[in-house]
This record gives structure tokens, C-alpha cells and sequence, in this order.
């Protein structure tokens, strides 16, 4: 899985957001903020790679067991599979 095309990840102020960019600006009308480690995954998907992949870049990155890391990868993809972001 991979983020659609379409959108793009940006520095604004302090915030990190999801701007939808060309077509998608009629699908998407918001803008999506994420946190440091959304956005270590959004960055993460903008090349192919599995829910598995995502639980072991926050192993590697943060102190959090196991399971934490699975659940919060888990619940990141699940968000954008909601808000159709997510080409599988």
C-alpha cells in the first residue's frame, strides 16, 4: 500500500499537514494535521510498504513495545483507508 497521488506533505509553522494538490483539491476539502509520528508513516508510505513495515519504523524509532507499535500503525492506516488516502 502507498499514499494516493495527489497529496502532499507540508511544513506550515509548527504543524505538519496533508494537503490534497490538482483533482483531488474537489475530493479532498480539508486539511489533514499529523503528529511527528504521522507523519514518520506518511512519509513511510509514499513508497510501497505493509502495515508490518509501519509497526517496526515506530519499534525503531520511539520507546513502545510490541504491541503499541502494531495498534498505532494499525489505527494511522486505518484512518487513511477512511479518508480514501490509500492506494492498496
Amino acid at each position: 500500500m502507498r499514499i494516493k497521488d495527489g497529496f502532499l506533505l507540508r511544513e506550515i509553522g509548527d504543524r505538519t499537514v496533508v494537503v490534497p494538490v490538482g483533482a483531488k483539491t474537489l475530493d479532498f476539502r480539508c486539511i489533514m494535521t499529523l503528529n511527528e509520528s504521522g507523519a514518520l508513516l506518511w512519509r513511510s508510505l509514499q513508497q510501497d510498504t505493509d502495515q508490518s513495515a509501519l509497526a517496526a519504523i515506530l519499534l525503531a524509532e520511539y520507546e513502545v513495545d510490541e504491541a503499541k507499535a502494531a495498534a498505532d500503525a494499525a489505527s494511522f492506516v486505518a484512518t487513511l483507508r477512511e479518508k480514501g488516502l490509500l492506494d492498496e
